[in-house]
């Protein structure tokens, strides 16, 4: 019976109070107090475990009509309940009242403790209001800007292999106050693109960074252009990397088969984010942290700070990502180290605590990351994305290791080819999964 309801909850768990619902004839949990109810016989059955009567619990949802549980109900249910005064026999593991009591189980730790609740109230949440998390989903879905892979991808990662992702950050000023950077008109090139390779036991991961400058020879490319139509834009010899896209209406696809040309290794997917995708997405997650060993100032990308930590966002992180002249030799190389630096403390930071128990901030990142990402066809679904999300986040973030291909000068001075021999080593390895 409903011991809440009568008084009588007294250190009984609210995930143990079962009564007969008179509407159905089936036994449910009630888990808020309620008006007292006729007596009804009860079938005596084996008492389920404690944790798995909590588990229940957690996951039932009341209907709003009746204000009963609508979950289906376990094929064992509790037995009747310890009157007043009648000593308890056998009492369950961390069960209070009455001689021979049992040590309470330990605590758990602050941190597994948010994670807990807050899981257990948004899953509430969701299933609460089941109606608006299916619109919301919806929304995620409208978001995501999807490009034809054109056959250039493997057609999908797959949970019993390695994943190869090709990440490509455009130079393209779309979006509000872009423009002011100069070259508005940009037609939007490779302008940083980094091969994530996820190992198949997903215990490391590499990102390897291509360089935008460096001499490699683009192949011919079917692509699917933004009307629909399709067109065949033939390769060109010994150019710079970043003319894979963009240059002569290129796709991502035919970055995705020069990568392929370099390295002997296909795409499963590839994600495209431009100037506004840096600024929303460093921005939902309350900044990133990056270290200077010394002061920068830049006139061009007009960054200006001194040394020491800084939590950067929105336009401080773009303009960070964009500085190359006051650092290192000031070529794009050195820029590279900065961008992995970032890149490294993002993910550190979207993996933690400080943003995954906080509902605002995974849902200003779902917001930033769908509006701002354009990702291949295989994977302009929300649940899809979330599935290769789970793979890739597998890998402990110690376990990430940024490097670059190995290269040497041109001898034009302004370009870099890839270094014989130990570029290939490179390449090797992570076709091989190392």
């Amino acid at each position: 019976m409903d011991a809440q309801g009568r008084g009588r909850a007294e250190d009984i768990d609210p995930a143990d109070q079962w009564v007969l619902n008179p509407n159905t004839g089936e036994y449910e949990l009630r888990l808020s107090p309620s008006a007292p109810q006729s007596a009804v016989p009860r079938p005596r059955r084996a008492a389920p475990a404690r944790a798995e009567a909590k588990v229940t619990a957690g996951a039932s949802t009341r209907s709003a009509s009746a204000g009963t549980d609508t979950r289906e109900i376990p094929d064992t249910l509790p037995g009747p309940r310890r009157r007043r005064g009648t000593p308890e026999e056998d009492p369950l593991p961390g069960r209070r009242g009455g001689r021979g009591r049992t040590k309470a189980k330990p605590k758990k730790s602050t941190g597994k403790r948010i994670l807990v609740w807050t899981g257990g109230t948004l899953a509430f949440v969701l299933v609460g209001v089941s109606g608006a998390a299916y619109l919301y989903y919806q929304h995620l879905n409208n978001n995501i800007q999807k490009i034809s892979d054109d056959g250039a991808g493997t057609g999908g990662f797959s949970k019993d292999r390695a994943i190869n992702l090709l990440v490509i950050g455009t130079d393209k000023r779309t979006g509000a106050g872009n423009g002011s950077y100069g070259d508005k008109d940009s037609v939007g090139h490779a302008d940083t693109t980094i091969l994530l390779h996820v190992s198949k036991d997903r215990s490391n991961a590499t990102a390897m960074s291509i360089p935008r400058d460096m001499i490699v020879d683009v192949p011919d490319c079917l692509t699917t252009q933004e009307d629909g139509s399709q067109k065949n834009i033939p390769g060109t010899p010994n150019v710079r990397f970043n003319t894979s896209l963009g240059q002569y209406d290129r796709t991502p696809s035919c970055t995705m088969r020069t990568v392929t040309e370099l390295t002997g290794i296909k795409p499963d997917h590839f994600m495209v984010a431009d100037f506004n995708a840096v600024k929303t997405l460093s921005t939902a997650i309350g900044g990133v942290e990056v270290c200077l060993a010394k002061p920068i100032k830049d006139s061009k990308s007009k960054l200006d700070l001194s040394e020491g930590k800084h939590t950067i966002q929105g336009e401080q992180a773009l303009a960070f990502l964009r500085t190359r002249y006051s650092v290192g030799l000031g070529s794009d190389l050195s820029r590279i180290e900065l961008q992995q630096q970032f890149l490294s403390s993002m993910i550190r930071q979207m993996k933690s605590e400080d943003t995954l128990t906080d509902p605002g901030k995974v849902i200003d990142l779902a917001e930033a990351a769908t509006k701002a990402l354009s990702v291949d066809d295989k994977i302009t679904d929300i649940k899809k994305l979330a599935s290769l999300g789970q793979e890739v986040g597998k890998v402990n973030t110690k376990n990430i290791t940024f490097t670059t291909v190995p290269v040497v000068d041109n001898t034009d001075g302004a370009t870099v080819l890839p270094m014989p021999g130990k570029a290939e080593q490179l390449f090797e390895t992570i076709r091989d999964d190392v």
